[in-house]
């Protein structure tokens, strides 16, 4: 039995259909599963290997990883949140008031989103202080820091603008000060604050703007930079080792060169 479900995978391997979709064939070598990663679209943004040193345990453990994942949470909850949630001024704040006290786990869902988000601002600023710290911004790296810096801001405008979407008091006026801090700004300011608000004032225009911003807008560029920012990773030698890096080794050579003179 088992050896007949073998054989109809391996026919089934062998068709014209399969072929077409995974182009690089069967097999357990280097090779094939060197191709397996390069050629599908998600997997081509990792790396084909990694040091066993970057896998292992240490103080500052995958920050990175870590923050991606705050990211995942925060768009599953977002999502299921949007089902209970209208962006109008005199349903805004009901909504809300619904998800936690009449939807069944409202409040535990709203609560995971607001801690989850709360997290994810945390740790980029931690795992930016890290790449900072080891100097892992460096060439050929520094392409990699400058869209580390767009995610982070990314991160920071997706937390203000989901800010105002309870529509409460604590809402209305951090907005409030908020854009009123954006209208200091010389020249532009007065036309930023406009931008921002869709109006003079905080009401239902700012609501719409910042819904469409925090759900729709933000969300898509955060996960553009991500897939950019991990392909970066491979294309610039995989996570950095200070001791692995060519320019360390290169050092390394000539002093023990000049030590042997």
């Amino acid at each position: 039995m088992a050896k007949a479900i073998e054989n109809y995978f391996d026919d089934l391997r062998n068709t014209r259909i399969w072929r077409s979709i995974f182009r690089s064939g069967t097999g357990s070598s280097t090779l094939h599963r060197s191709l397996a990663i390069q050629q599908n679209v998600f997997l081509h943004l990792f790396s084909t290997k990694v040091r066993r040193r970057m896998l292992s345990f240490n103080a500052t453990w995958y920050l990175g990883t870590l923050t991606f994942g705050t990211f995942l949470i925060l768009v599953s909850t977002g999502i299921l949140l949007m089902l209970y949630y209208h962006p109008s001024v005199p349903q805004a704040y009901a909504d809300t008031k619904d998800l936690q006290f009449v939807v069944s786990d409202g409040l535990f869902l709203r609560n995971l989103h607001r801690w989850s988000a709360h997290a994810m601002v945390f740790l980029v600023f931690a795992h930016m202080f890290k790449v900072f710290y080891r100097g892992a911004y460096r060439p050929p790296r520094e392409f990699n820091w400058v869209i580390g810096v767009i995610l982070l801001l990314i991160t920071l405008f997706l937390s203000y603008t989901g800010y105002l979407l309870p529509w409460d008091q604590l809402a209305y006026w951090a907005i409030t000060v908020g854009s009123n801090i954006a209208s200091a700004v010389p020249v532009v300011g007065n036309k930023v604050h406009f931008l921002m608000l869709g109006g003079n004032l905080v009401n239902a225009n700012a609501l719409l703007r910042f819904y469409v911003l925090h759900c729709m807008i933000l969300p898509l560029a955060a996960i553009l930079f991500i897939a950019v920012h991990f392909w970066r990773i491979r294309k610039d030698g995989g996570l950095y080792h200070h001791q692995s890096e060519p320019r360390t080794m290169a050092v390394q050579a000539a002093a023990a060169g000049k030590a042997d003179q």
